[in-house]
């Protein structure tokens, strides 16, 4: 139409903006009724509010009320499904009958033995059949009250309809019968089977004619992958305990897990930008020393979920052509159909953590685009879709510094600082870090950052924690086979010598666990000589550690 300018004139644009959560709510309690007729169930007031108030922050790449609508029906019309199947307890005790009956199928023609057990089956069949009887009486009384309900409003709906079309003609007298007769009739008959059903329900409650915020939040989870606990637990009472739900998986680095800790509080307090990640931080330190880990624990906690770490390796976006890997390649090139990397990515699991590996290996172009999405909290594609960044926490890693970190550990470890000095020291290690971090990176990238964490190097003590939290998870991983391991103080002592290495940080522990314990303990399982239900005691003899 733009094209023709005389066809343009002839039209008068209307803009429609996206309504406010308040609007909104207004908007969905005057459709309420239509729903709650169609499939026949109540929509109580909070699931009305949760599906604009969580819709509006989970859900991004639609407008409100659409997306809010969509809510509403989709946990009315799986309400409606439950209602007219049978409860899982009912199945579960149905499911049991039949096991036994096949059971006792198999025990005709066999000895005088098998009576006994024959008579013990014949005994726990009647009780099971007796609790389902009364369990399917109560749920079909349930039913067809739930459906007598539906019947009488989708009658009230009718009439409703009927009086609306007599105003509009002038048909007073038909009007006044259905406004005030008819429909005050159906309403108290439908109040009355209710009443019944209140009462029926006191007892047991095997149905649900109504939907709660639960069910709007397991439909939010369903689309979005975000657990339902995680969503209605209370902000605030999740983010206070932060700090110690990371410390279960995370040794040490107190400075580092407070101030990511911070700047997500900061966020979900509504005082940080609203148009902008939830959080941004660049990590700092030698290799070894946590911090992808803190990425993972960060990805678990936020979302429940370690899998929700999207990784990208730097080094392989050295040059600038490399953006098209990020965002897809232009039209007409190779790969355009395909997508970006990137983009892709987080348009299917908006909810996560990005980890940029060595940022300071990526080319300048590639920085560019960072700066969009930590200055936007959105990225354009290769296709011109914008894809949403805003639920993301972005974390970039780099070595810069190592070297200075690791000097000043191997003094500490020397005994060179005093204790009344380390803080000091710290810091000023720290500043020292921050200013080679600074002489690498522009400054309108920096700050755009959050937050600049730098790493302390690992020192014995650590490893020794780390080694008793690596452990904990192969004791974890045997169980599972019905094998106990028990770990001397000695063994571990032993491993966090083998393991310790302070140019490598954590990292060499993985090897000489897998070297040390699981390896020999592989070739037991596989020979026999460990079976379940075995313990595994693991010790140290002479300067060797053994599994006995």
């Amino acid at each position: 139409i733009e094209r023709d300018q005389a066809l343009e004139r002839r039209f008068q644009p209307v803009f429609v903006d996206e309504p406010s959560i308040e609007d909104t709510i207004a908007i969905l309690r005057g459709i309420k009724e239509k729903y709650e007729i169609f499939h026949g169930i109540r929509i109580t007031d909070e699931a009305v509010v949760a599906a604009v108030k969580l819709s509006k922050r989970y859900i991004t790449d639609r407008f409100l009320p659409d997306k809010a609508v969509d809510l509403i029906d989709e946990a009315c019309s799986s309400l409606r499904m439950e209602t007219e199947s049978q409860p899982e307890v009912l199945e579960n005790l149905k499911k049991q009958i039949k096991q036994l009956e096949i059971e006792k199928t198999s025990l005709k023609g066999e000895k005088k033995e098998a009576q006994t057990k024959k008579r013990k089956i014949d005994g726990q069949l009647t009780k099971l059949k007796k609790e389902a009887n009364e369990l399917e009486k109560h749920w079909n009384t349930e039913r067809d009250h739930i459906s007598s309900i539906k019947k009488l409003k989708e009658e009230s709906g009718g009439l409703r309809e009927e009086a609306e079309i007599a105003s509009r003609e002038g048909n007073l007298e038909r009007t006044a019968e259905i406004k005030y007769g008819k429909i005050p009739s159906l309403e108290k008959k439908i109040k009355s089977i209710q009443k019944e059903l209140a009462n029926i329900q006191k007892g047991e409650r095997l149905l649900r004619e109504e939907v709660t915020a639960e069910d709007i939040a397991t439909v939010v989870s369903r689309w979005t992958g975000i657990p339902v606990n995680k969503m209605l637990e209370e902000e605030s009472e999740k983010l206070a305990k932060m700090e110690e739900e990371i410390h279960k998986r995370f040794i040490n680095q107190e400075e580092a897990v407070k101030a990511v800790a911070n700047a997500i509080r900061r966020s979900r307090a509504g005082i940080s930008e609203e148009d902008r990640p939830i959080a941004s931080f660049i990590f700092l330190g030698p290799t070894g020393v946590g911090k992808t880990e803190l990425a993972r624990a960060l990805a678990e906690f936020m979302f429940n979920d370690e899998k929700a770490l999207i990784r990208l390796d730097m080094s392989e976006y050295m040059e600038s052509h490399t953006i098209a890997k990020m965002i897809g390649s232009p039209p007409g090139y190779v790969g355009y159909e395909e997508g970006g990397q990137l983009t892709e990515l987080i348009k299917h699991r908006p909810y996560s953590v990005v980890l940029f590996d060595e940022i300071e290996k990526a080319h300048l172009d590639v920085l560019n685009i960072l700066l969009q999405i930590m200055d936007n909290g959105r990225l354009t594609n290769a296709k011109g879709r914008t894809v949403n960044f805003k639920n993301t926490i972005i974390i970039m890693t780099s070595n810069i510094g190592s070297d200075l970190i690791y000097d000043y550990a191997k003094k500490k470890e020397i005994g060179f600082t005093s204790e009344t000095e380390e803080k000091d020291s710290n810091k000023e290690v720290e500043a020292k870090v921050k200013e080679v971090l600074h002489e690498t990176l522009k400054p309108e990238f920096l700050n755009r950052v959050d937050e600049i964490i730098v790493f302390n190097a690992l020192g014995k003590n650590e490893i020794k924690q780390i080694v008793d939290l690596q452990l904990s998870r192969v004791e974890k991983r045997l169980k599972e086979k019905d094998i106990v391991l028990v770990v001397s103080e000695k063994a571990k002592e032993k491993i966090s010598d083998l393991g310790f290495d302070p140019h490598y940080g954590a990292r060499p522990l993985q090897r000489v666990i897998q070297k040390q314990i699981l390896d020999p303990l592989a070739l037991k399982i596989v020979s026999s000589k460990i079976k379940g239900k075995s313990v595994c005691k693991v010790g140290v003899e002479g300067d060797k550690i053994v599994i006995k």
